[in-house]
């Protein structure tokens, strides 16, 4: 017999149970995926056929919805896991990558199934009950044991270098398929096929000829980079100390925290120990702010691509360089990424995004590619360029818990041995 799939599937198909009570899941998770964690409990009723009232024999709220939702999605996450550390011990004639790529495939597809609960893992709704706030930050740490021990494998095998830090790839290899959930990365991709994408880029990097910390740092991309990052220090330190500058700084890291749908002038107001008028006399309308500090984010993103992307270097030292203002921007503007992240999460697939404008960095990002792929320094199989574009732009941001425990400059080195250089010994 051959070694069990590892693949969602069967557990997903466990919950379909032709129920009434998993059809209204079924319908809410399908509501929140396309329409954002706004969706009423009305939409969700209508949506299903029914009225409200029957609706609360099932579920008490929409908050007792969302907490079934997490509770499928970090089950079928743990099933995954069990089926790729049983598989391990399995015979078989499959590499090293296709092991890791089916592991990784099975991740994908399950965000993707879940992608209402993963959005839910984001944020942290105001007023939500102890459980869907456990729910929603909780770690799988199952898949990410079982991608640690997939990738050990494939180091004892010979695959994977001796010097990688599996732990920290097993996370990051382990967030970007979740990442593959979300229709910004995904777009019109097949999620097993973008999985594999990922894992070819992750492993064997895209350089052709693996460039050296030193021929990068020296590249005019990377000082390009650095004077942009210098002079964003010196901008902040430079900000009005007023009024108007306080509750700008203060509605960041509320809508960081909280997501920008669900935080209120009266939670700004209040974080900022000012009355709600005042505020709304400073600053005008949640709209306004949210345009005014993600006018200023979206500009210093700019600032740093224009920058690079004009420097007289490599496509693969622009990608470097990129990837160290990506890392830069995370570590300095926190609060605003946190906003756009959870813009992108919870609002709508077609909702104009406020800050960086993802389809023109998109379009960037092709040209950049295919004129290293002309020149020979880039070498990937990817059965699209909007594909590979897309892929090369989601593994160029460090997680933040990753960038928290590295630090700016071993953040980036890890960002050039994966995507750059490759961590596999050969390439599949």
């Amino acid at each position: 017999m051959g070694r069990p799939q590892v693949t969602p599937k069967n557990a997903g198909n466990a919950y379909d149970d032709g129920s009434r009570r998993t059809e209204i899941l079924q319908t809410a998770a399908s509501l929140i995926a396309s329409s954002g964690l706004r969706t009423s409990l009305q939409e969700i009723a209508d949506a299903a056929g029914i009225l409200p009232g029957s609706l609360y024999h099932h579920f008490e709220s929409k908050e007792a919805i969302l907490v079934e939702l997490l509770r499928r999605y970090h089950a079928d996450l743990d099933r995954i896991a069990e089926q790729a550390l049983s598989s391990l011990d399995d015979p078989s004639s499959r590499s090293a990558f296709d092991r890791i790529v089916d592991l990784c495939s099975a991740i994908a597809q399950c965000a993707v199934m879940h992608r209402a609960a993963l959005q839910m893992t984001f944020y942290e709704g105001p007023g939500s009950s102890r459980e869907l706030t456990a729910l929603a930050r909780q770690r799988p740490t199952a898949i990410l044991e079982a991608m640690l021990q997939t990738l050990r494998a494939a180091r004892w095998s010979g695959y994977l270098k001796p010097d990688v830090d599996l732990p920290i790839l097993a996370d990051r290899m382990v967030q970007v398929m979740l990442q593959v959930g979300l229709d910004v990365i995904r777009h019109n991709a097949g999620a097993d096929k973008l999985a594999e994408l990922l894992c070819r880029i992750l492993l064997e990097g895209l350089a052709s000829v693996p460039p050296t910390d030193d021929e990068l740092d020296r590249s005019s991309a990377f000082l390009a980079a650095d004077a942009v990052i210098a002079a964003w220090a010196e901008e902040r330190a430079a900000e009005p100390d007023d009024k108007a500058a306080y509750i700008r700084a203060v509605a960041r890291a509320e809508f960081g925290r909280r997501g920008y749908e669900v935080t209120t002038i009266r939670d700004i107001a209040s974080a900022a120990q000012l009355g709600t008028g005042t505020v709304y006399r400073l600053i005008g309308s949640k709209d306004q702010l949210l345009a005014s500090i993600m006018q200023s984010f979206g500009e210093k993103v700019a600032e740093g691509w224009t920058a690079v992307l004009r420097s007289d270097a490599s496509p693969i030292a622009k990608l470097d360089a990129l990837s160290w203002v990506n890392t830069n921007v995370l570590h300095r503007f926190g609060d605003e990424f946190r906003i756009q992240l959870a813009w992108m999460r919870q609002s709508p697939p077609d909702t104009p995004n406020p800050g960086w404008l993802f389809a023109k960095r998109v379009r960037q990002m092709k040209t950049l590619l295919a004129e290293g792929i002309r020149s020979g320094e880039i070498v990937i199989d990817s059965p699209s360029n909007e594909m590979l574009a897309r892929s090369v732009i989601g593994v160029g941001w460090i997680p933040e818990n990753i960038l928290h425990e590295l630090g700016t400059r071993r953040s980036l080195i890890h960002l050039r041995d994966t995507a750059l250089r490759g961590v596999a010994t050969s390439r599949a």
